[in-house]
């Protein structure tokens, strides 16, 4: 495709086919999304459909095989350029430098025929691919970019060749410096396209095309990574890129999972560790029970989830498209009114089509149709490598007018691994510290709540011998209940909620509330039938960067606010900590979503960064929802931005370059509207030669791409 009106037909050429639901084509991409119904088409007929469109479906089962075609394609475009430039230098320099050949042929002088020759050479064989392109698409009752081009040098050669027998002036230069500056512009645009989607082409070269597979005997076979299956075992050594998504049974090692988080520093790895494809191996040898393969490996889910961000439109992005679709036969019709307007008013041939090809030349759909996708496939895969996956490209703009930034506290500005501090006993009890740690622990074991699990954990470490327990109940946002089988009493695990809830005394509790609370943890009572033995205070450590980024979001104009189900006193301290002055405490999961639209309806527009499980009405609520350290499950998420590594710095990293983004896409579906509203009145007028329209319009693509890689910039 070679503009967006290429893009444009291909798409309406499949929407009139009965089997096609939608088709959505993009010209930065060169990729087509479609859906259709199975039992009215298939696969086959959508590419026929391309092909009698005047297209080719490439096949990309081979990054490899697409790779050489894109060198290749490139190598053949410079080529071609370099030799249109040299042949047509001489003929330009006619223009200021009078050179002569001596003789003449059916009576025109060799210096024309040379001029002749030379342009012929350029237009209809260096420059071959607009006509073919042109005829293919006039045969369809279609125009496109190479129809403008086309009917542009084609007039002005014909012209001139007409003129040298009549001995008129010659534009064999407009024709030959216009093929020759245009080969330069989309040679130009090649390589900028290339330099756009260089940071997704790396990830797709990420993957591994052997693995080491260990048979039961121990033995070690190197096979293609298409013939691993799931629960096979690998063995990945010091310095190896490890083939496909797994677990470790065996060994110690260092991997470097910058592919995944955007982090240098590797990551330590033992037995029972989840290990991911195509990150490597330092130091140690590994074996890994293969876990997932093919496109379900997190590499192949990242690489899915951008392709389908890129694939995104803004709104003012498809009206751009529409007028595309009709550009180029309007440029037509305004030439033609060009040349009618000039012959009737200053009756001179030459000047009339002269300006008339100007108008051709100069206007362009290109910059039209791919001023958002170009900026948005830099920007996804500029994320992508940074460990910051982007899921739609709705995000871009949805970051645009964001002025509220929601941090659940767990797991986003702590570690979420919450660790027992300290067992306060109840002195009005006959209770002491393990007999405490024996009735939360038993009750703690059948919750996956971290609360529970760190006080799990801490009974496993002091091997103390848990009680067997029946008529487990869990209440969100309160606690846990269950009766002991052996002396058939109530046990209770919470915070001062279910004591309540149970009619139980609060006096003591609301003393260790007071006492404990600005301790910046978290204190769940235990009890023992009717009385309330003891209290275990759990903190959860806060993250190196929470105070930073706090910092940041402030910069960035962002009011932070932080959400928690802890006390208000352990909320305020840890708030304050991290410099956080507005907070909402004791709120429970199912109210954080109230929480945020409340927000929304008072006029805010908010960002949500939870874990992407629990938060996920939050997140899809949010008008920005960002997910932190979910990247094992990326199809399932509900935010619109996916944080691989669970560092809330890299939320600032990720609101920053999707509004980054989205102003360059401002610029260049200005600039493209702009260029073209500008250019065409002064072809029109007669103020642009056909040269510097060629110049221009190859320009204004190679600008727009120029642009969206500032992106990259840190």
């Amino acid at each position: 495709m070679h503009c967006a009106a290429c893009a444009a037909n291909i798409s309406n050429a499949l929407k009139k086919h009965g089997g096609v639901k939608s088709a959505d084509v993009n010209f930065a991409t060169q990729k087509a999304k479609v859906e259709f119904d199975e039992g009215e088409t298939d696969l086959n007929e959508i590419k026929n459909i391309v092909e009698k469109a005047g297209f080719m479906v490439e096949d990309e089962t081979s990054a490899d095989n697409t790779a050489r075609a894109a060198r290749e394609n490139e190598k053949k475009q410079r080529n071609r350029t370099i030799l249109a430039i040299i042949l047509s230098a001489p003929v330009v320099a006619r223009m200021f430098w009078a050179w002569e050949i001596p003789g003449e042929f059916w009576g025109v002088n060799f210096k024309n025929w040379t001029q002749h020759d030379l342009t012929f050479i350029i237009v209809f064989i260096l420059g071959w691919q607009f006509h073919s392109g042109a005829f293919k698409q006039l045969n369809r009752g279609k125009a496109n970019m190479d129809s403008l081009i086309s009917l542009g040098t084609l007039t002005a050669y014909f012209y001139s060749v007409y003129a040298m027998f009549i001995g008129a002036e010659l534009y064999y230069e407009s024709a030959a410096a216009i093929t020759a500056l245009i080969l330069l512009g989309r040679y130009m645009e090649i390589k900028t396209k290339g330099k756009a989607s260089k940071a997704m082409k790396k990830l797709m070269e990420l993957g591994v095309k052997k693995a080491r597979l260990v048979n039961k005997k121990g033995q070690e076979t190197k096979i293609d990574i298409e013939k691993i299956k799931i629960g096979d075992i690998i063995l990945v050594k010091p310095s190896e890129k490890i083939p496909l998504d797994g677990i470790v049974i065996n060994g110690n090692s260092n991997v470097d999972e910058s592919m995944l988080t955007g982090e240098s520093l590797p990551v330590s790895k033992s037995k029972n560790d989840k290990i991911f494809g195509a990150t490597i191996n330092k130091d140690g040898i590994l074996k890994i029970k293969v876990t997932q393969i093919g496109e379900n490996t997190i590499l192949a889910q990242i690489i899915k989830t951008v392709e389908e961000a890129q694939m995104y439109k803004a709104p003012i992005q498809k009206l751009a498209d529409r007028i595309a679709g009709i550009f180029v036969p309007i440029v037509i019709v305004i030439a033609a009114l060009t040349f009618l307007g000039w012959y009737f008013i200053g009756g001179i041939l030459a000047i009339s089509i002269i300006n008339a090809v100007a108008v051709l030349v100069i206007a362009c759909p290109c910059a039209l149709g791919i001023a958002t996708p170009i900026a948005i496939m830099v920007g996804t895969s500029v994320g992508a490598r940074q460990g910051i996956l982007i899921k739609n490209g709705e995000s871009f703009e949805r970051a645009k007018n964001i002025d509220t930034i929601i941090f659940d506290k767990t797991g986003t500005l702590t570690k979420g691994e919450p660790k027992v501090e300290e067992i306060i006993i109840n002195k009005n009890s006959n209770f002491k510290n393990n007999k405490i740690i024996k009735i939360a622990a038993s009750l703690a074991i059948q919750s996956e709540h971290p609360l529970s699990k760190a006080i799990a954990k801490y009974a496993k470490e002091k091997n103390i011998e848990l009680t067997k327990t029946e008529n487990f109940q869990e209440v969100s946002g309160r606690g846990v209940s269950a009766k002991c089988v052996e002396h058939k009493t109530n046990l209770l695990l919470g915070n001062r909620k279910i004591l309540e809830e149970n009619n139980l005394d609060l006096v003591w509790a609301d003393k260790i509330i007071q006492e404990y609370g600005n301790k910046g943890g978290t204190i769940n009572f235990a009890a023992h039938g009717s009385a309330v033995i003891g209290a275990i205070l759990i903190a959860d450590e806060l993250k190196e960067t929470a105070e930073e980024t706090i910092k940041k979001t402030k910069k960035l104009g962002l009011e932070p606010i932080m959400i928690t189900g802890d006390n208000k006193n352990t909320a305020k301290t840890i708030a304050e900590k991290i410099g956080i002055k507005n907070f909402l405490a004791e709120v429970l999961p199912t109210e954080k979503q109230a929480q945020v639209k409340k927000l929304q309806e008072s006029g805010k527009k908010v960002v949500f960064v939870g874990d992407g499980i629990n938060d996920a009405p939050s997140l899809a609520q949010s008008d920005l929802g960002i997910a932190m350290g979910s990247g094992t499950d990326i199809a399932k998420e509900a935010g619109n931005i996916i944080i691989m590594k669970s560092d809330p710095m890299k939320v600032v990293d990720a609101i920053n370059l999707s509004q980054k983004t989205f102003k360059i896409i401002k610029q260049n579906l200005f600039w493209a509207f702009f260029y073209n509203v500008l250019a065409i009145p002064l072809a029109i007028a007669g103020l642009i030669s056909p040269m510097i329209a060629a110049i221009a319009m190859s320009s204004s693509s190679i600008t727009v791409i120029g642009n969206s890689l500032r992106i990259y910039r840190k």
